[in-house]
Order: C-alpha cells, then sequence, then structure tokens
C-alpha cells in the first residue's frame, strides 16, 4: 500500500482521524520553511500538504496568498521544493507527503522530468488545484502510473451529476473544501459537513478530508467525529506572517500543530 493508503487504514484502526498540516515550501525562507516541516510529524501531523508557490493561485485566500510572496521572494522554486522534500526524507519515511498547488510551474518544469523527480524525492499525492478530470491524461493519469496518488477537491457546488467525475480517477483521499470560497473564509455548519459526508460516501471509498476555515483545535474536534481527516493550513501560516524571527514562526506552528493534533486525536474519545 502507499503511505496514504497505510496512514488512513492505521487511524481507521485506531477510530481517529487524521490532521492534516498546510504550508508553503520556502516560507518565510528555506530553512525555516524546512525546520517547520521536519518538525510537523513530531508535533501531531499525520500528513502534510506542501504547497508550490505560484503567483496566481486560484483558491488561496490572502494568509496563503502572502506566504506565496514570501516564499517566492526568498527564492523558492520548484527544484528548491522538491529539494526540500528530499531533505524531510532524510529523517522521515513514515509520513505522507502531498505537493499542492496549481499546473503551472508542474507545466515548466516538464511534466515527465516532474513525476519522476516527485517519485524520487519521496512524494506521495498531489493535489492540483486547476487541472480537471476532463484533463487526466496530461498529469493524472502519468502520475498515478507512476505511484503518486491523484488528490480532487470537490466543493458544496459539486452536485450528484459532477460528482462521478470528479473522483475518476482519484486516489489517496478525497479532499471536501467545506465552504465555496478561498482558503481561510468562514467555517461550514456541522450540520452542512455532516450532510456532504454522508453524499459523499455514497460515490467513494476513499477517505474523505475536510478544508478551509478550520481554525482552532475545538473546530478540528468538531469535524474528526465527521470526517476521516481535517486539513488546516491559514491558521498555521498566520504564525509565520506573524513571527519577528524564525524560531517565533517554527514555535509558533508546531505549537499550534499540537494543539490541533490534541483536538483531533481526543475527538472520538467517550
Amino acid at each position: 500500500m502507499s503511505r496514504l493508503q497505510t496512514r488512513f487504514a492505521e487511524l481507521k484502526e485506531q477510530n481517529r482521524a487524521a490532521l492534516v498540516t498546510f504550508v508553503t515550501a520556502g516560507d518565510p525562507s528555506y530553512d525555516t520553511s524546512l525546520a517547520i516541516l521536519k518538525g510537523l510529524p513530531g508535533a501531531g501531523a499525520d500528513v502534510i500538504e506542501l504547497g508550490m508557490p505560484f503567483t496566481d493561485p486560484m483558491a488561496d485566500g490572502p494568509a496563503i496568498q502572502l506566504a506565496n510572496i514570501r516564499a517566492l521572494g526568498a527564492k523558492q522554486n520548484l527544484t528548491k521544493t522538491l529539494q526540500m522534500v528530499r531533505e524531510f526524507r532524510e529523517g522521515n519515511t513514515d509520513t505522507p507527503l502531498v505537493l499542492m498547488g496549481y499546473f503551472n510551474p508542474i507545466h515548466m518544469y516538464g511534466v515527465p522530468r516532474f513525476i519522476r523527480d516527485a517519485k524520487e524525492a519521496g512524494v506521495d499525492g498531489l493535489i492540483v488545484v486547476d487541472m480537471p478530470p476532463e484533463h487526466n491524461g496530461e498529469l493524472c493519469d502519468p502520475a498515478q502510473a507512476a505511484g503518486l496518488d491523484f488528490i480532487r477537491l470537490t466543493t458544496p457546488t459539486t452536485d450528484d451529476v459532477r460528482l462521478p467525475t470528479v473522483l475518476n480517477g482519484s486516489s489517496g483521499f478525497v479532499y471536501y473544501v467545506s465552504v465555496a470560497g478561498v482558503t481561510g473564509a468562514g467555517a461550514a455548519t456541522l450540520e452542512h459537513v455532516e450532510e456532504a459526508v454522508t453524499r459523499l460516501r455514497r460515490h467513494t471509498d476513499l477517505p474523505i478530508s475536510i478544508g478551509f476555515g478550520i481554525r482552532t483545535p475545538e473546530q478540528a474536534a468538531s469535524i474528526a467525529r465527521l470526517a476521516d481527516g481535517v486539513v488546516v493550513g491559514s491558521a498555521l501560516i498566520d504564525h509565520i506572517a506573524n513571527a519577528s524571527t524564525p524560531d517565533q514562526a517554527i514555535d509558533g506552528v508546531l505549537s499550534l500543530c499540537a494543539a490541533l493534533a490534541d483536538g483531533v486525536r481526543n475527538a472520538r474519545v467517550s
């Protein structure tokens, strides 16, 4: 099984959800970002999404937009992001790591080269926001053929007619965007999330992770009772934005990660 399949299977046995953390590679600098990345598993992250910086993100709210700008200003690029994954893997061979971003940097890098280098670096899966299933042949199919999971986003506006198309070729897990908006937006109601998870389970056996708008351990715990994974990004990145020093950024992100992990791990304890 892939690292993602193994991790979600292990957590299912433990009757708990995964904490899925998102940070942008190279934010605010390569060294600080790498220190955060290496520290996340020990702070309780079960799965890591690592953002590939891009100038024109379409699904990301202000916090992650600014993270992209900081990372690009620090000269982060896709080559350095893959090197960051290699350095992470030197000390961690168990935690699933997914690259998240947009197709343009991958296209410029070269799809066959990117797939080869990502797999060699230790990447487990891809979330490419602007690659619809109608274009599976351009990236999704060759990535999966190479052993990389391809994770789809579904949203409140993805109806039952569209869902089978969106889920076609999906693997690893399904990422449900809980609000019709950008990252960091207001959180969805628990009633809405519960209805969405029930509907998605009618269409797929893949684990379902919920993201967008989850900021506190209490919110994370509430989602963890309903879904297989809880995705937190903007709240972590805010600690980087507000830090005065690299150590403050590292400590802030890892402290919040630990608190979120505690909420997720105790969510189903009766």
